[in-house]
């Protein structure tokens, strides 16, 4: 019976051992849905701002994990066509959604732009995810009206939703010399370190509150 009983001891402090022992190898995967700006359009990928996330991530833990699924001119219904399947593939933890530049740039009705924005939020927050909906601008010259309801309904949008919103992601490099594309709309390798600690904070409360 010593053997059996030395056994059973062995194993409970085994379990023991164990219980107390931080999981380890649980990947966090983060979904970025975007359009060119965060799917490193004019720059090498391993530039932008999405791989940089994912090597900030990695350097914290390991099993961290970041899916770019940005398209290059896609728009929120484009993003909302596409973000089933990405959940179902990836499980994310975390769904960062970059999209709507492409529609206002198209003169896109605002009450469409916001109807895509909202499914998409809520798709995205569905058991228990979160969701960093990121603020987008369009140039001036789309009228003062079109231009400020535009830059409005992000905040709206995740407000309503009761989600994190990075008001205007673009702001802080539009308007510094030398980090934008020659096309004035796309910011450059030098800006995305930039685009990346304009992310960092919201991301970094989501992931590790």
């Amino acid at each position: 019976m010593q053997p059996l009983l030395g056994w059973w001891v062995l194993t409970a402090v085994l379990f023991c051992l164990g219980a107390d022992r931080p999981e380890t190898g649980r990947h966090t995967t983060v979904l970025v849905l975007g359009d060119s700006i965060s799917a490193a359009y004019g720059i090498q990928r391993e530039q932008g701002w999405v791989q940089l996330l994912g090597d900030r991530l990695a350097n914290i833990d390991p099993g961290y994990r970041v899916v770019n699924a940005s398209i290059s001119g896609d728009t929120t219904g484009g993003g909302l066509a596409r973000l089933p399947a990405a959940l179902e593939t990836h499980d994310p933890a975390l769904v960062i959604i970059e999209l709507g530049g492409n529609d206002g740039l198209r003169g896109y009705p605002v009450t469409s732009i916001r109807k895509n924005l909202e499914q998409l939020v809520e798709l995205a927050a569905a058991d228990g995810r979160e969701v960093l909906l990121v603020g987008m601008q369009i140039p001036p010259n789309y009228g003062h009206r079109y231009t400020r309801a535009f830059q409005a309904l992000f905040e709206e949008v995740a407000d309503e939703g009761g989600v994190a919103v990075v008001p205007s992601f673009l702001e802080e490099v539009g308007v510094q010399p030398g980090l934008m594309q020659d096309d004035g709309i796309h910011p450059n390798a030098r800006a995305q370190p930039m685009l990346l600690d304009t992310l960092w904070p919201f991301v970094e409360t989501l992931l590790f509150p």
